[in-house]
């Protein structure tokens, strides 16, 4: 590619170690290889699962230029990502809620944010301030355990002061809001105009005060 002066890009890569050996590389050894070939304008993670026989990397070029981040690694430490707008967080670790205050901080602009996670926090009583999603205003955690929907519809979690759309399981949902009854996410949930849950259900008879806008 002899025209080509400028490469944008943003590589995520799963490989599994079951039938191979494969060595996979640390974060210092990704950054280093780029900066021995003269370009430091790289940013990589990378999260080596040992006990599940497989690996993760993301690596993208600096500045980030992507509206979209498929976040797989829970060790993220931190960027400038300003442009990013959608975001996928996935893995095999449980996410805490030190995590999602460092996305708050780094993607200021996020507007939606959909969580694959079935496994539980094991630190629940963080005592850390709120986290606050200025443009927050879709969340999905259809796939995610019921941990994730106290920490985002929890107001002493998490405030969500654009919160528009929300897509959860109906189960997690009346376990969250005991039934609707319960003050602590109803803040955050009186704000959602369109709420998608895939199972059938009826809706109970505090249901529509708890979703005023529905």
């Amino acid at each position: 590619m002899p025209q080509l002066h400028k490469f944008t890009f943003s590589i995520n890569t799963n490989v599994l170690n079951i039938d191979t050996n494969i060595v996979f590389l640390s974060n210092d050894d990704i950054q280093r290889s780029f900066i021995e070939k003269g370009n430091r304008h790289v940013g990589s993670y990378v999260h080596n699962r040992l006990a599940r026989m497989g690996g993760q990397c993301h690596i993208f070029s600096l500045p980030y230029q992507f509206e979209n981040y498929f976040l797989m690694c829970t060790d993220f430490q931190g960027g400038v990502f300003d442009t990013v707008r959608s975001m996928t967080m996935i893995d095999s670790y449980p996410f805490e809620h030190e995590l999602f205050k460092r996305v708050s901080q780094h993607f200021p602009f996020l507007r939606s944010l959909t969580l694959v996670n079935s496994f539980t926090q094991k630190n629940k009583q963080h005592s850390s301030t709120f986290i606050i999603f200025p443009h927050l205003e879709e969340l999905d955690i259809t796939l995610a355990c019921v941990d994730y929907a106290e920490q985002f519809l929890f107001e002493k979690n998490t405030r969500l002061p654009r919160f528009l759309e929300l897509y959860i399981g109906y189960e997690t949902l009346a376990m969250v809001t005991n039934n609707f009854t319960n003050d602590l996410a109803r803040r955050n949930c009186s704000q959602i105009r369109r709420l998608v849950i895939e199972e059938l259900y009826v809706r109970p008879k505090d249901f529509h005060l708890y979703f005023p806008l529905l």
